[in-house]
C-alpha cells in the first residue's frame, strides 16, 4: 500500500516521499484515515513505528482543508503535548518536513530549558499548530501569549510517559482550555489503568488503532540478563563494548548522578562518552545526541526522560546499566533499537539487588528474558540483596522545562526479598 492510497493530497506525498518513506506503516496504515474522517483515535503503539507521521500527516491535511473564518486571526488550531524537550523537538522537525509544501501552515515548538522570549516573538507573530510540552504552555498560557480558545484537534503523545512523569495535574488544566468540540488523539505505548482513565475522559467514541501488544516489547528486538555483581557492572560494559568494538550503544542509569557517574568512569576507561539527563542544558543535551548519531562518541548515558525523543533509526544495541523501578519503562528502553524493522539488541546488567524489578518487568512482558553469564563475570551468590534507594519518576528530575510536575510515588519494588535474593536461574 502506499501513501496516496490512505487518502493524503499530494503535497503531503511528495514530502514523506522525499524525506525517504514509500510505504506506510501499520499504524499509518491504521490512523491516518481515521483521523482524515474526523473521528478520535486512541492508539497503541510502540516508538520506532511511525507514529509520529501517522497522526501529523491526517493533522496537516485537517488544517489546510478545514480553512477558518476571519475571526481566527492566527491563533493556533492544533495542539500537540509532549512529555519531553526531546521529543517535542522531534515532533516539530516532521511537521515542518511534511508541511514542507502546504506554505500556509505554520507551526512553533516550545519548551522550557531555553530562553523564552524567542518563543514569544515567534507565538505573537501567529500560528496554527503548538507544539509543545506542559509546563513551558502553561506558563505562556498564563503570561496570555497563548490562547487555546480555537483549538480544533488535540493530541496526546507517549500520553502513558505524560502521567510517569506526574504531568496529569498540567494535562488538565490544558484540557479545561480547550474547546468542547475538537478532535482528539491520544498515542500511548501501553495501556495502563490510569491512561484507560484519562482516555475514558478525553475521547469520544474513539476509534482504536492497536499495532503491537499491550505492554508487549518490540519483537524484533533481542533481549538478553547477564547477571553480574553491582560493583563490577561498569567492567563488564567496557568489557563487552571494547571487545566486541560496538560503535554506538545508548546505555540507561536509574539517576542523573548514576549518569554522570558511569559516563566519567567510561571515558576514563578510553571510551567516548557523554550523559543526558534533566539537569543537562537543552545546548548540552542537543550537542550529545547529534555527536552520538554522527559516531563522535559511541556512549550515550541517560535517564528514563531525557532519553524519550531520541530517535535514531539503526540503533544497534541499548543497555539497562540498572534496572528501571517502573516495569513500563523497561519497554520504552528498549524501544529505542529494532526501530523501523530492523534488529537490535537490549541487555540488561543485573545485580542481586534488582531481581525484584526483573521479576515485575518479566511479568510485564508475561515470559522470562534469557540469561547468560559472561565469563569472569560469575555472580557472587554469597552477595546479600541490598534495598534499591527510590527515585522519582524518570530518574529524578524534568526534562520538560518551565515547571516541576507533580510526582506520585514509583511503582514496583525497591527492596529485596528472600524470595528474590539469589540466582536462582544461573
Amino acid at each position: 500500500m502506499a501513501f496516496q492510497s490512505l487518502g493524503l493530497i499530494t503535497e503531503l506525498v511528495r514530502a514523506v516521499t522525499e524525506e525517504g518513506y514509500t510505504q506506510p506503516t501499520p499504524v499509518q496504515t491504521q490512523a491516518i484515515p481515521i483521523i482524515l474522517a474526523g473521528a478520535d483515535v486512541m492508539a497503541l503503539a510502540q516508538t520506532g513505528t511511525g507514529k509520529t507521521a501517522g497522526f501529523t500527516l491526517p493533522l496537516l491535511q485537517r488544517l489546510n482543508n478545514l480553512v477558518p473564518n476571519e475571526n481566527y486571526g492566527r491563533s493556533a488550531r492544533a495542539l500537540i503535548l509532549t512529555p519531553t524537550r526531546e521529543l517535542a523537538a522531534q515532533v516539530a522537525e516532521s511537521v515542518v518536513a511534511y508541511s514542507k509544501y502546504l506554505p500556509m501552515l505554520k507551526s512553533e515548538v516550545i519548551f522550557g530549558g531555553v530562553n523564552i522570549n524567542p518563543q514569544i516573538s515567534k507565538l505573537r507573530r501567529g500560528t496554527d499548530i503548538i507544539i509543545a510540552t506542559p509546563g513551558r504552555l502553561l506558563d505562556l498560557i498564563e503570561q496570555r501569549i497563548v490562547n487555546l480558545s480555537k483549538i480544533e484537534i488535540l493530541v496526546l503523545d507517549e500520553a502513558d510517559r505524560m502521567l510517569d512523569m506526574g504531568f496529569i495535574r498540567d494535562v488538565k488544566k490544558i484540557l479545561a482550555l480547550l474547546p468542547k468540540r475538537r478532535q482528539n488523539m491520544l498515542f500511548s505505548a501501553t495501556l495502563s489503568h490510569e491512561i484507560q482513565i484519562l482516555a475514558d475522559s478525553l475521547l469520544r467514541s474513539p476509534k482504536l488503532v492497536e499495532v503491537a501488544k499491550r505492554n508487549e516489547a518490540i519483537g524484533l528486538v533481542t533481549q538478553v540478563i547477564h547477571p553480574v555483581d553491582r560493583k563490577r557492572k561498569r567492567e563488564l560494559l567496557s568489557y563487552m563494548i571494547g571487545s566486541k568494538n560496538w560503535k554506538q550503544v545508548l546505555v540507561f542509569t536509574r539517576t542523573k548522578h548514576g549518569a554522570n557517574h558511569l559516563c566519567e568512569q567510561l571515558i576514563s576507561d578510553g571510551l567516548t562518552a557523554a550523559a543526558i539527563h534533566g539537569n543537562k542544558s537543552q545546548g548540552a543535551r542537543t550537542r550529545a545526541l547529534a555527536e552520538f548519531k554522527s559516531g563522535k562518541i559511541r556512549i550515550l548515558v541517560a535517564t528514563d526522560i531525557a532519553a524519550r525523543g531520541i530517535d535514531i533509526d539503526n540503533l544497534p544495541y541499548v543497555v539497562n546499566f540498572d534496572l528501571p523501578n517502573i516495569p513500563e519503562d523497561y519497554v520504552h528502553r528498549i524501544g529505542r533499537t529494532g526501530r523501523a524493522g530492523q534488529e537490535g539488541t537490549a541487555i540488561s546488567l543485573v545485580c542481586v539487588d534488582e531481581l525484584p524489578l526483573l521479576k515485575d518487568i518479566e511479568k510485564v512482558l508475561k515470559r522470562q528474558i534469557a540469561q547468560a553469564i559472561i565469563p569472569g563475570y560469575e555472580p557472587d551468590k554469597s552477595i546479600r540483596a541490598e534495598p534499591i534507594t527510590k527515585v522519582r519518576r524518570g530518574g529524578g528530575g524534568s526534562s520538560s522545562g518551565g515547571r516541576e510536575p507533580s510526582r506520585r510515588g514509583s511503582r514496583g519494588s525497591s527492596k529485596g526479598s528472600s524470595k528474590d535474593s539469589s540466582w536462582s536461574r544461573v
